[in-house]
């Protein structure tokens, strides 16, 4: 399954911008709108009680009965005012209809009285006449010398221009919500825009950039955040230079160690086909195949020197048992050991498995070439003792009683190609590529590698971390 292709970062910046934003002011335009809703309603609702109250004071008793002169005059100029409709009722003391409109709906058994006003007023909605009216109902105190008692005048407005109030309050913070988050969304645009020129500066750095050129590039020319990637990329091209540089001097060496013997066997083979003598002509091809096998040897150390360093590059550590590497190479070279006399031993801690982080193929290739140079150097009937041990840390000696290793050269024998004299002497056909696999695999495992004298001859060291 492919990976889910990315769209323009830029638009997904704008995205992550201006979608909360967005949600953040509409959740402001509801809490707007309901705040002017209530203001609204306070005012029309201290309009309603105006109106009520100057409706009372034309309430009076008159001839024993409670009476109210109210005339059109004033209705008209409440209308006006409240641009609705109003309607009006006026109750006795004893509840009995006086004026108005009598089938106005009346005061509700649960309605509270307003904490707003010290009046002793209460509003509440009904429908009247198939609209919804907002109705006040004030108790109003009437008397005179001959009775006294409290009348109750109602005085109710339809809610079209509450309505309208309501919507041109909305459509007004719609407006104004909308005009911000355009203003958001066109600031947000020239911020990422400009923000993200060092990253387009860099870009176009990477697309100018030759095919050979593998130099960093410099982490101030971009934002803090983004530091981090320019580290990562010049790491990664560092370790390309290091691999690139690797395989150019695997091809310089091995073209240039593999032309002495190939051009020796074209040589030897145009002299076996000269020669008429088969005694001559037999030395000639011994000649050729030992010319053949020391090439067969240097190809496969050159091999083993580029796989090194290929797989360095993607090496993965991992729990491998150093004390089972050891066996198996021990048992893979013991016919070599047969074949010369030699006295191949292996000594572990009893009983313990050692157990290192390492690359497993690395790991056999490295014991293989120390396992190995030690049965080519040490004479006929001569002994190699394989050595594992886990105190004070991991290690791995291999012991020869060949010739061993002057002091003065112990470090350039690491170095590609490097052979001593003693080393020409005791193994004309070696490729000294051998200890230069071990050098470089042991660094590839955080190892060191020592020669010290042996018992007999040489002894090899390598000091492997502790594993967790």
């Amino acid at each position: 399954m492919g990976a889910r292709v990315l769209g323009s970062l830029r638009r997904q910046l704008l995205g992550w911008l201006l979608l909360p934003l967005t949600v953040l002011v509409a959740i402001d335009a509801v809490s707007v709108y309901r705040n002017a809703l209530e203001a609204a309603d306070q005012a029309y609702d201290r309009s309603l009680l105006a109106s009520t109250r100057a409706l009372a004071e034309r309430v009076t008793i008159h001839g024993g009965k409670v009476t109210a002169d109210v005339p059109y005059v004033a209705l008209d100029s409440f209308e006006t005012d409240t641009l609705g409709r109003i309607y009006y009722k006026v109750s006795g003391i004893a509840g009995e209809f006086v004026s108005g409109y009598d089938d106005l709906p009346p005061l509700p058994r649960d309605a509270r009285r307003s904490e707003a006003y010290p009046a002793l007023v209460y509003f509440y909605h009904a429908v009247y006449r198939d609209e919804p009216v907002r109705i006040a109902a004030l108790y109003q105190p009437v008397y005179d010398n001959s009775m006294r008692g409290i009348a109750l005048i109602q005085v109710g407005e339809s809610l079209d221009g509450r309505h309208d109030l309501s919507r041109k309050i909305l459509f007004d913070t719609l407006l104004r919500q909308a005009v911000l988050v355009l203003a958001a969304a066109l600031l947000a645009w020239i911020a990422v825009r400009f923000v993200l020129r060092p990253l387009m500066r860099l870009t176009a750095e990477v697309e100018a950039r030759a095919p050979t050129d593998l130099s960093g590039f410099d982490p101030a020319l971009v934002h803090r955040e983004v530091r981090p990637l320019v580290d990562a990329m010049n790491g990664y091209m560092g370790r390309l230079q290091t691999l690139i540089a690797g395989q150019r001097r695997f091809i310089a060496d091995a073209s240039h160690q593999l032309r002495t013997p190939l051009t020796v066997l074209k040589t030897q083979a145009e002299l076996a086909l000269r020669a008429n003598d088969p005694a001559a002509m037999r030395e000639v091809v011994e000649s050729i195949a030992r010319t053949t096998d020391s090439t067969v040897h240097l190809a496969n150390r050159l091999l083993s020197l580029a796989r090194a360093g290929h797989d360095a590059a993607e090496a993965r550590l991992e729990p491998v048992s150093l004390t089972a590497a050891v066996r198996q190479v021990g048992l893979e070279l013991a016919q070599q050991a047969v074949r010369k006399d030699i006295d191949l031993a292996f000594d572990g801690d009893e009983g313990a498995e050692v157990t290192i982080h390492a690359q497993p193929l690395l790991l056999h290739e490295m014991i293989a070439n120390l396992v190995d140079n030690a049965i080519r150097y040490t004479p006929q009937g001569g002994q190699v003792l394989l050595r594992v041990r886990s105190l004070p840390c991991p290690l791995l000696e291999v012991e020869d009683s060949g010739p061993g290793i002057p002091a003065a050269e112990r470090e350039r024998v690491f170095e590609a190609f490097y052979r001593g004299d003693a080393a020409q002497v005791a193994n004309a056909g070696g490729s000294g590529l051998g200890l230069a696999i071990v050098a470089d695999i042991a660094r590839l495992h955080h190892a060191s590698v020592e020669l010290a004298d042996g018992a007999a001859g040489l002894r090899a060291v390598i000091r492997f971390p502790a594993a967790a």
